[in-house]
C-alpha cells in the first residue's frame, strides 16, 4: 500500500464515482481503477462494490476507509512537522510529563532556552499514565517523575527539580479555603475523595485520615474527575502541589503533614548532548529562584 493508493481510495470513497475521483486526482480513470484493484488484492477484501451507477463502499470498506483517513491525516501532520523542523531546527528535545502544570515553569524555560539555543526545539509530550514506558522506548529525552519511581528505571541520570507539598483542594467558597494551614481535624465531618492514581506518600495521608472514622470518602477515577466533583460540591481532596495549574478556579490550601514529593527529571545516561544539559539547568535554575512560589 502506498500513499497514492491511499489518496485514491479516500477520494473514491468521497465521490463514489470512478470518473469524478480520477478527475479530482488528476489521473486517468484506468489508472485509478487499477490502483484501487491492486490495493484490494493486497489487503484481501473488497473496499468497493462496482455497478453501472458507480461505486459503493462495502461494510468492511467503510471501516477501512475511516482508518485510512485517520492515518492519512496523521501522516500529513507528521510530514508538516518534519518540514517545519528541517527548515528551522538542527535538534529536538522531547520532555514527557503527565500534565502541563506538573512542570509549571516549562513554558518559561522553553522561552529562555530558545533565546540561547534557537536551533533546538523543545517538544512537550503529555501522557498521564504511560510516560515511563515512552521514556524507556527512547521516545522521550526527559521524563518528569517522582524520585521514588526512578529506582525502577535503568540507565538514567536523575536531576533534582523541586520538593512538592500536599494541599487540600476545595471550592473557593468553602470555609476551609479561608485558612492558611489545614490539619486532619479540619477534615472531620467532610467527604474526602481518594484514589485516582495517588502516589504512595499521598495514599498514606489519605489512609491516615480515613482510618480515623471521622470522614466520609469515596474513590475517584482520576484527577480531572476529582476536580469536577469538587466543583459540584461533592467533596474535597488532597493532592500534590505539582498538579496545581494556578488558575484560581479552586482553593489550594497547605495541609499539615510531613509527607512530600521529590520531583525530578530523568535523562538517558548515554545522552550527553550539551543542549540537553543546558535545558535541564535552565529548568532547575527557575525552580531554585522560585523561593516563595507554592509547590
Amino acid at each position: 500500500m502506498n500513499t497514492k493508493q491511499i489518496d485514491y481510495c479516500i477520494e473514491l470513497a468521497h465521490t463514489l464515482n470512478f470518473s469524478r475521483a480520477a478527475d479530482n486526482m488528476f489521473v486517468s480513470q484506468p489508472t485509478l481503477t487499477y490502483q484501487i484493484k491492486a490495493l484490494e488484492d493486497e489487503i484481501g477484501f473488497a473496499i468497493f462494490e462496482r455497478s453501472g451507477k458507480g461505486a459503493a463502499l462495502t461494510p468492511a470498506g467503510s471501516q477501512f476507509v475511516t482508518y485510512l483517513a485517520n492515518m492519512r491525516e496523521e501522516m500529513k501532520r507528521a510530514i508538516e512537522q518534519g518540514q517545519n523542523f528541517s527548515a528551522k531546527y538542527k535538534d529536538t528535545i522531547t520532555i514527557s510529563l503527565m500534565v502541563r502544570q506538573a512542570v509549571y515553569f516549562l513554558p518559561e524555560a522553553m522561552k529562555t532556552f530558545a533565546e540561547k539555543e534557537p536551533d533546538i526545539q523543545i517538544t512537550p509530550k503529555f501522557e498521564y499514565e504511560n510516560g515511563v514506558e515512552t521514556f524507556l522506548r527512547n521516545e522521550a529525552d526527559i521524563l518528569f517523575a517522582l524520585k521514588e519511581q526512578t529506582k525502577q528505571i535503568p540507565g538514567i541520570d536523575v536531576h533534582d527539580l523541586f520538593e512538592s507539598r500536599i494541599y487540600l483542594i476545595s471550592r473557593r467558597d468553602d470555609e476551609l479555603a479561608a485558612k492558611d494551614l489545614l490539619t486532619e481535624e479540619d477534615m472531620y465531618g467532610r467527604t474526602l475523595m481518594v484514589g485516582g492514581g495517588s502516589p504512595p506518600a499521598l495514599k498514606a495521608v489519605q489512609q491516615r485520615i480515613v482510618s480515623s472514622g471521622k470522614v466520609d470518602y469515596f474513590n475517584s477515577a482520576d484527577h480531572d474527575t476529582t476536580l469536577t466533583n469538587i466543583a459540584a460540591g461533592r467533596g474535597v481532596c488532597l493532592a500534590p502541589g505539582f498538579l496545581n495549574d494556578h488558575s484560581g478556579q479552586f482553593a489550594w490550601t497547605p495541609f499539615d503533614c510531613d509527607e512530600s514529593f521529590s520531583c525530578v527529571l530523568c535523562t538517558h545516561k548515554n545522552d550527553a548532548r550539551d543542549g540537553l544539559k543546558e535545558f535541564i539547568e535552565v529548568l532547575r535554575e527557575l525552580y531554585r529562584e522560585a523561593v516563595a512560589f507554592p509547590l
